[in-house]
C-alpha cells in the first residue's frame, strides 16, 4: 500500500471522508428532516429580517413604493377605461392621477368642514370613556389604582413615548412630503408605462421560466387589484353601517367615528377592533353603559356580516387568507414598520402566497384522474 506525502493511505482518507456521511445516514429520518427544515427556516427568517431592516432604513422610499403599487392596482381599471376612449397613455395616466387628487382634496375639505371642531370633543369624550372604564375595572376586578397606573406607565414606556423634538418633527414632515411627491410621480409612470415595463422584463427571459413568470405576475397583479378594491369597499361598508348605528343611537361625533372606522378597515381584524373600541368608549362617555352595549352589539353585527357574507362575495376565494395568517402578518408588519407596516403586510402576504402557489402548480401539475377501464 502506497502512502501519500502526509503519510496517510488513500483508504484512511476515504474512511475519514465517509465518516460524516455514515453518521448522517445513521440518523433517523425524522431527525434529518427536522435538521434540514430548521436550517431552511433559519435562512428564510434571516432573509426576511434583513429585508425588513433594509426597508426600515429606507422607510420613505419603501412606503412610497408600497403606496404607489397599491394605488396603481386600485386605479388601473380607471386608466384602462380612459384608454378605451382612445386617449394616449400619458393623457390617461395624467387624468387618472388628477382624478385621484381631486377626490382626495374634495373628501379632505368635506371632512375638515364637518369635523374640524369635533376632533377636540372626540379626545375629551375618549378621556371620559377611559375614566369610566378605569372606575369599572378598579371596582369590579382585584386591581388597585396604583397597580393600574403602573401598568399604564409600562405600556407608555413600551410604546416609546417621549417629548417632541422640533428637529426630528421637521425631518419627519419633510420625509412625508417627499414620499407623497415621489409616490405621485411613480404612480404616473406606472400607469403610463407599467405594462410596457413588464413586457420588457419578460422579453429578457427565455425558456420555461418565462411562461411561469408571466403567469405568476398576472396572478399577483390580479390579486393585488382585487384586494385593494375589495378592501376599500369593505371599509366603506363598515363605516356606513357603524355610522348609521351611531346616528340611530344618537351618539355624538358619529361622522368622525365612521371616518376612523373607514381607515381602520384597511388593517384587517385589528383595525376594525380598535375602531369599534373607540366608538364604544365614546358612547360610554356620552350616553352611558346601556347605549355603549348597544353600540358594541352593532359593531359586532356589522363585523360579523362583513366577515361572513360581504368579504367572501367581494374579496373572492383567491384573495382570502386565514385569520391566523392575517394576525401574524399584521403583527409582523407593525413590529417592523409601525402603522405603515400594518397597512401593507396583508396585501404583500396575499400576493406572495398566490405567486408561490402559481409557481408550485407549474412545477407540479396536477395528475389527471384515472379513467375507468373500458367495458
Amino acid at each position: 500500500m502506497v502512502a501519500d506525502d502526509t503519510g496517510r493511505t488513500p483508504e484512511g482518507t476515504a474512511d475519514r471522508a465517509q465518516g460524516p456521511r455514515q453518521a448522517w445516514a445513521a440518523l433517523p429520518w425524522l431527525v434529518r428532516s427536522a435538521v434540514v427544515w430548521s436550517a431552511c427556516l433559519v435562512v428564510v427568517v434571516a432573509g426576511l429580517y434583513l429585508l425588513g431592516k433594509i426597508a426600515v432604513l429606507l422607510a420613505p422610499l419603501a412606503i412610497a413604493l408600497a403606496v404607489t403599487i397599491f394605488l396603481t392596482a386600485l386605479l388601473d381599471p380607471v386608466q384602462l377605461a380612459l384608454r378605451r376612449l382612445r386617449l394616449p397613455a400619458a393623457a390617461a395616466a395624467l387624468l387618472t392621477v388628477l382624478l385621484l387628487l381631486g377626490v382626495l382634496f374634495g373628501v379632505g375639505a368635506l371632512v375638515w368642514n364637518l369635523t374640524a371642531n369635533q376632533f377636540s370633543e372626540l379626545s375629551q369624550e375618549l378621556g371620559q370613556g377611559l375614566s369610566r372604564t378605569r372606575d369599572f375595572v378598579t371596582s369590579t376586578l382585584p386591581v388597585s389604582d396604583q397597580q393600574l397606573d403602573r401598568l399604564l406607565d409600562q405600556a407608555r414606556q413600551g410604546f416609546g413615548q417621549s417629548s417632541l423634538d422640533p428637529v426630528s418633527s421637521a425631518r419627519t414632515a419633510a420625509e412625508v412630503v417627499g414620499s407623497v411627491l415621489l409616490a405621485l410621480v411613480l404612480l404616473f409612470f406606472l400607469l403610463k408605462d407599467g405594462r410596457s415595463m413588464w413586457h420588457w422584463t419578460l422579453s429578457r427571459m427565455t425558456g420555461p421560466n418565462r411562461s411561469v413568470t408571466a403567469e405568476a405576475g398576472r396572478v399577483g397583479w390580479r390579486t393585488l387589484g382585487a384586494y385593494s378594491r375589495g378592501t376599500m369597499m369593505i371599509a366603506a361598508i363598515d363605516a356606513i353601517g357603524i355610522g348609521l348605528a351611531l346616528v340611530v343611537l344618537r351618539v355624538p361625533l358619529a361622522f368622525p367615528l365612521a371616518l376612523i372606522t373607514f381607515f381602520g378597515g384597511f388593517v384587517p381584524i385589528i383595525g376594525a377592533t380598535v375602531a369599534g373600541a373607540v366608538a364604544v368608549l365614546v358612547a360610554l362617555a356620552a350616553k352611558g353603559p346601556v347605549i355603549a352595549l348597544l353600540v358594541l352589539a352593532a359593531v359586532i353585527a356589522v363585523q360579523q356580516a362583513e366577515g361572513n357574507i360581504l368579504e367572501p362575495l367581494i374579496m373572492k376565494r383567491q384573495v382570502r387568507l386565514h385569520p391566523a395568517v392575517i394576525l401574524v402578518a399584521v403583527t409582523a408588519g407593525t413590529l417592523i414598520a409601525g402603522i405603515a407596516g400594518a397597512f401593507v403586510s396583508v396585501p404583500i402576504t396575499a400576493v406572495v402566497w398566490r405567486i408561490i402557489d402559481t409557481v408550485q402548480q407549474h412545477r407540479h401539475p396536477a395528475t389527471p384522474a384515472p379513467q375507468a377501464p373500458p367495458r
